[in-house]
């Protein structure tokens, strides 16, 4: 038991630190524009190299776990992640951004295979509450490290305050490193035993309503930092709107979890998907305050069908594939997605301005309807 709640809170740790550090480059993107005098699809072209690298090297870095050993690569993984956030922070020019950014995804794509699989292994059978943890704990990540950011930028520049954030990532290294339990590997029958899996079908529905929701929050979460300067915002306002809107995202992988086991993943996925896209339009039309009273309900929304899309993820993998290689490939869609679509918003944006960019995010969130009903027949419930 003991050994359990180790492997939970160090892969915790690793998941909050590397998607805090993921999402605290929404904080810097109006700084980076002021700076190099960026456009809308260049600042997304600087976010999509992170979550680019990342989305690519999720499955290459499950088999370097497979020869090296998970721990390892996991620490190896954290630091070069901090690593890219020094070569950033003291490039000085956008090429070395672009590298910097670049190398910490490329750290960070260990992060989600390892840590997830090695709370699974650890608590097996009763994997799935520790895994609920888990997840919850990126979410809190994504609110403490970019409101950190925030409150640095306030006395320094954002060359320091990356590397301050690289500081941190070494010491999350270092307690993976002293704490984390060696972790077991693969069971060798995995690829070899027939899984519980439902089918083809199933899966590429669930994978691509994952993409397009996985589009939906991370194009609006790339806007939203210019939508809150546009509505007056300071700067450390910027930061405390984004930490709303991820304090809400957090409580929405417990309540839509909990929401998507009481009435159906159908009912669910329909009543988020559906609230995302009313509340985007109700920030988008409304002054800052009520806009900042409506971002942690939008986060809620936003995240909530993320948690519910995961737990699904086991009933309808495909036959004779592991969990692990199922996970790798959800994990590889919903991540790639988050990269490419922020270009694609970012190349919208420039054409007809961020207010219709983000209609279009709520747009998307309606069009994963007709993929929900599709996938009714394949759900248990």
């Amino acid at each position: 038991m003991v050994r359990s709640k180790r492997t939970l809170t160090t892969a915790s740790a690793a998941h909050a630190l590397h998607d805090g550090c993921a999402d605290l480059i929404y904080v810097l993107l109006p700084l980076w524009q002021a700076e190099f005098g960026l456009s809308y699809g260049a600042l997304a072209l600087l976010r999509g190299l992170y979550s680019g690298a990342m989305a690519a090297l999720q499955v290459p870095s499950g088999r370097l776990a497979e020869r090296w050993g998970g721990r390892f690569i996991l620490v190896c993984g954290t630091i070069v992640t901090g690593l890219g956030f020094v070569v950033a922070g003291s490039s000085g020019g956008v090429l070395g951004l672009c590298a910097g950014l670049t190398l910490a995804g490329i750290g960070s794509s260990t992060q989600h295979p390892i840590a997830s699989a090695a709370v699974s292994r650890a608590y097996g059978g009763s994997a799935r509450g520790p895994l609920g943890v888990y997840n919850f704990s990126g979410d809190i990540g994504k609110a403490a490290i970019p409101a950190l950011a925030s409150g640095l930028l306030m006395v320094m520049s954002w060359q320091l305050s990356l590397g301050l954030i690289a500081v941190l990532a070494v010491v999350v290294a270092a307690g993976i490193a002293i704490a984390m339990p060696p972790l077991a590997p693969p069971p060798a029958a995995a690829e070899k035993t027939p899984t519980i899996g439902k089918g083809r079908g199933g899966f590429g529905l669930l994978l691509t309503i994952g993409v397009l929701d996985s589009g939906v929050r991370m194009g609006l979460l790339t806007f939203l930092p210019f939508l809150l300067r546009e509505k007056g915002a300071s700067l450390p306002t910027v930061g405390l709107g984004l930490a709303l809107v991820f304090m809400g995202g957090a409580a929405g992988k417990f309540v839509c979890g909990w929401l998507g086991g009481r009435f159906g993943t159908l009912r669910t996925v329909l009543a988020t998907e559906g609230g995302t896209a009313a509340l985007i339009l109700a920030v988008l039309a409304s002054p800052l305050f009520p806009s900042l009273c409506l971002l942690p309900i939008l986060g809620l929304v936003l995240n909530g069908t993320s948690s519910v899309l995961y737990g699904s993820v086991p009933e309808l993998r495909l036959p004779h594939q592991s969990e692990e290689r199922a996970f790798a490939l959800f994990y590889t869609g919903t991540i790639g997605s988050g990269a490419i679509s922020p270009v694609l918003y970012g190349i919208l944006g420039d054409a007809v301005g961020a207010g219709w960019a983000v209609t279009a995010t709520a747009m998307v969130a309606l069009a994963i309807f007709p993929f929900v009903f599709a996938l009714a027949p394949h759900l248990e419930r």
